[in-house]
């Protein structure tokens, strides 16, 4: 019996397996690292698929100006020429295939004969109105900014599309200047030139005599219901803003009392919402052609 083991002797102390304190850091910093690498590791892993491969054109001196490429264009167009002016087809792709190809908002669909058919036998000039002033959802010149001579030419394509017969608008003739006038100018000179020293004060008088007995620039008489058509009709067909109705003979008769060269110079000078020369670039003779064009229809 003096043999036999208790069983305290048996188990004996216990150790764990950090044994100095060198040991006890290193699990320390494991217990940290391991885990910040296994993470690390992970996200690599899920992003690779994201990451672009080598080679990659983002780079390119393509992509970069693409990338940079300005928001907006300036364009700047002269209004006496005429090729720069849109057909009928390019304002509709540009401008107007946006409601009228699906009939947005009541738009009348591009080529459907039925919905166009009341809307053409109002006639080419009310449906200009309509385009260039708006009409129901629609803006004036339906939210763009093209010359009337493109609003109507787009009017006339849609409508064509759908049934009608109108003629395109055509461009508004320039007048050229009389071959007379710069011989005309010219002639009072030889009298002046032979004029004495002492009446050169009065010089200048003559010479604004002479240019103001000048013919002006002749315009084409047939050329006024075009330039109408570009100028006036946006307000003068409806009555926009107080404007007297084309052919309407009583909102016409006093104005026409004060005499085409009064109603001229209240046109070019603009008066109550009309704006000067209604907002052209006309001369003052397109104007004044433009003027009694209106009044011979009032008559």
């Amino acid at each position: 019996m003096s043999d036999a083991h208790t069983p305290h002797d048996q188990d004996g102390p216990h150790e764990g397996p950090i044994k100095t304190p060198k040991q006890l850091i290193l699990a320390v910093l494991y217990a940290f690292v391991v885990p910040i690498i296994v993470i690390v590791l992970l996200v690599e892993y899920v992003t690779t698929d994201h990451r672009p491969a080598a080679g990659s054109t983002g780079l390119t001196p393509e992509a970069v100006a693409q990338r940079i490429h300005p928001v907006g264009l300036v364009q700047v167009k002269d209004a006496s020429d005429l090729s720069t002016l849109k057909t009928g087809e390019q304002v509709f792709a540009a401008q107007c295939t946006a409601c009228h190809t699906a009939g947005l908002v009541g738009a009348p669909k591009f080529g459907d004969a039925d919905a166009w058919a009341p809307r053409i036998k109002t006639g080419y000039d009310a449906l200009l109105h309509s385009a260039l002033a708006g009409k129901g959802q629609m803006g004036a010149q339906g939210g763009g900014d093209y010359a009337d001579l493109e609003i109507g030419r787009a009017v006339v394509y849609m409508a064509n599309k759908a049934g009608a017969k109108f003629d395109e608008p055509k461009a508004p003739a320039i007048a050229a200047p009389a071959a007379d006038a710069a011989p005309a100018a010219a002639a009072p000179a030889t009298p002046m030139a032979a004029a004495p020293a002492p009446a050169m004060a009065a010089a200048p008088v003559a010479v604004v005599a002479t240019v103001a007995a000048a013919p002006a620039a002749k315009v084409d008489a047939g050329a006024a219901p075009a330039l109408y058509t570009q100028i006036c009709q946006a307000c003068h067909l409806a009555g926009v803003a107080g404007a007297p109705k084309i052919g309407d003979k009583a909102a016409w008769a006093p104005r026409i009392a004060q005499g085409v060269d009064a109603l001229t110079a209240s046109a070019i000078k603009g008066k109550g919402a009309m704006p000067p020369k209604g907002g052209s670039a006309a001369s003052e003779a397109e104007i004044k052609a433009v003027v009694s064009y209106m009044v011979s229809s009032a008559k």
